[in-house]
């Protein structure tokens, strides 16, 4: 099994590379997350977002699993299903979608839950999607949720009712205007019944036989390295194991049967929400990335923040997940400047120097290297050999920095617009 997976802050172009080489895959399978993450994939000149569905559904030979480690909402996937077939009529869904009976379910209270949680003054506020997804996570871990499979049981209604209740008494305490419990409910058991329409099966034992026969497989992570909600920037991450590692809990694949780790990266960083971006632009140059560079959520619509490329966050990032191959997106965004910068280093408050973190501290001084810039016209750029000289440097430098290859390089939003550079 070969993984993708982010090493920033999430939004740096996976679901694109996916969809360009999962044709040469015969499963591609999400491995963590749920409705929070938004893959955006241009084709035919128009763009959709798959929130729940891995980015191999437009290949029609591929099978997509949608694993263990995820938490689903049935709600947001009929919605997703639906807009699909709006998209492109000629997918067939229901025959190449399998979803793991041990996926856990987002309920419609657990989005009330985090709509409160962070409107509250009495809880920590981050900025999340509030698509329910930490609480899910959260009742999955203290053994009070439902998992997918559990639909099929004869107490599944009147469990589903019970939390339900329990979770909307919690919350109509806080004198919160609310929807109908009745409504919410409602919507709930019919989009379950239009789930039973997809295989739910042990997508564990699907896969490592697929192995088995000398299938290949492509493990999609959703967010990114630096969310991750271990080895991320806590407590401003997501909820779910964005590493590598999480690729083999959250599909109940073996290490020992990893092969190729692709690690996503940007030109620059983005983040979405709140915490620690030592890189952060704060003037005109970072609103005029972000317009040119279209940085506005995929899933929320909400403007990114912007900054210069953290080399320290971003060597963290390769090292825990033992990134073989880098794939570079938005340098075409850059494209104009007369000199960039990356941040080789931090300076902390006592004067020590950090090369590598994962903890990023509120108050270290990104050290930068400014670097001179290129200007191309990248829509006609074909071949690394036609790319500008200052480019060329560029990615010489990363990958002298992070000792790994610069495999890929996307110069442009469409599906084709991506060099192999090795």
């Amino acid at each position: 099994m070969d993984i993708v997976l982010g090493l920033q802050w999430g939004d740096e172009g996976k679901g694109k590379f996916i969809d360009l080489i999962s044709e040469n895959y015969d499963i591609t399978a999400r491995f963590n997350g749920g409705s929070n993450a938004g893959h955006s994939i241009e084709r035919n000149g128009q763009r959709i977002t798959l929130k729940m569905i891995p980015s191999g559904i437009f290949m029609k030979n591929v099978l997509n699993v949608i694993g263990t480690g995820t938490v689903l909402d049935p709600i947001s996937f009929k919605k997703e299903i639906l807009n699909l077939k709006v998209f492109d009529g000629t997918i067939q869904p229901e025959k190449n979608i399998i979803i793991s009976r041990k996926a856990h379910f987002v309920l419609p209270t657990h989005k009330l839950l985090d709509v409160f949680m962070e409107e509250s003054p009495e809880y920590t506020t981050i900025g999340t999607t509030k698509n329910g997804i930490a609480q899910a996570y959260s009742n999955k871990i203290l053994r009070q949720n439902l998992r997918v499979g559990d639909l099929f049981s004869p107490d599944f209604k009147n469990r589903v009712e019970q939390v339900m209740e329990r979770e909307y008494r919690f919350i109509a305490r806080e004198n919160r205007e609310l929807p109908s419990l009745e409504a919410i409910t409602n919507e709930f058991f019919e989009a379950v019944e239009f789930l039973k329409q997809f295989n739910i099966t042990e997508t564990e034992i699907v896969l490592n036989k697929a192995l088995s026969d000398g299938k290949t497989i492509l493990g999609e992570g959703s967010q990114a390295a630096m969310l991750d909600i271990d080895h991320g920037t806590y407590p401003h991450v997501t909820s779910s194991s964005t590493t590598a590692a999480g690729a083999c809990s959250g599909l109940g694949i073996s290490p020992k049967k990893i092969g190729e780790i692709y690690g996503i990266a940007k030109a620059y960083c983005t983040r979405v929400g709140n915490g620690v971006f030592p890189t952060e632009l704060f003037d005109e140059l970072g609103n005029e990335i972000r317009i040119k560079g279209n940085e506005f959520g995929s899933n929320t619509g909400r403007p990114r923040r912007i900054g210069w490329l953290d080399l320290p966050a971003l060597k963290y990032a390769v090292m825990i997940n033992g990134v073989t191959q880098l794939v570079l997106t938005k340098a075409d965004v850059l494209s104009g400047l007369k000199s960039v910068a990356v941040c080789t280093h931090y300076e902390l408050e006592d004067g020590t120097i950090q090369s590598v973190s994962g903890i990023l501290p509120e108050t270290a001084k990104p050290i930068l290297k400014w670097m001179n810039g290129w200007d191309a016209d990248f829509s006609i750029i074909e071949e690394p050999t036609s790319l500008p000289q200052e480019l060329i440097d560029f990615l010489s430098f990363l990958e002298e920095e992070l000792e790994i290859p610069v495999t890929y390089l996307s110069t442009g939003p469409g599906r084709e617009q991506i060099l192999k550079m090795k």
